[in-house]
């Protein structure tokens, strides 16, 4: 005996409209999850690390991003990425001042060599010593030693 299965439209359907009726009670859980999420991502460490140095990785990942095509990248930009892109920017206003703070003021507190006239080779070193306390800076805070 055959299953009866309901076609695919309806289930689209149905799940748009419930997602649309669903949405302020999965606002108000997901706040509700923030500990759980933060204690269960640090339990994770070790299944992410394995997960991206799983055998075959770069090429599973490559063929997902060719399932998914041009195409969808395009049509999703296009259905939500506008509208989300001010928002988004806006909602993380607190966080870049409060991050990036620290890197200008690393960058204002630098002393950089003297320029040299245009296309001399000593004007690399002020490129170096920038990226060198960029990158420092960068690892201090996320408590890390080392060039990773």
């Amino acid at each position: 005996m055959a299953l009866k299965v309901k076609s695919i439209a309806t289930a689209a359907e149905k799940l748009v409209r419930n997602a649309q009726a669903a949405s302020q009670e999965w606002l108000e859980n997901t706040k509700a999850a923030g500990e759980a999420w933060a204690s269960g991502t640090q339990a994770a460490k070790m299944n992410y690390g394995t997960a991206v140095r799983a055998g075959g990785i770069e090429d599973r990942f490559a063929r997902g991003v060719a399932k998914a095509g041009s195409a969808k990248f395009v049509r999703k930009v296009g259905d939500v990425g506008g509208q989300r892109f001010a928002p988004g920017v806006g909602a993380g206003k607190v966080d870049y001042l409060a991050n990036a703070d620290q890197y200008f003021s690393l960058l204002a507190g630098l002393s950089l060599p003297p320029r040299a006239p245009r296309g001399s080779a000593s004007n690399t070193q002020r490129v170096v010593a920038v990226d060198q306390a960029l990158n420092a800076k960068r690892l201090a805070l996320l408590g890390v030693t080392g060039g990773g």
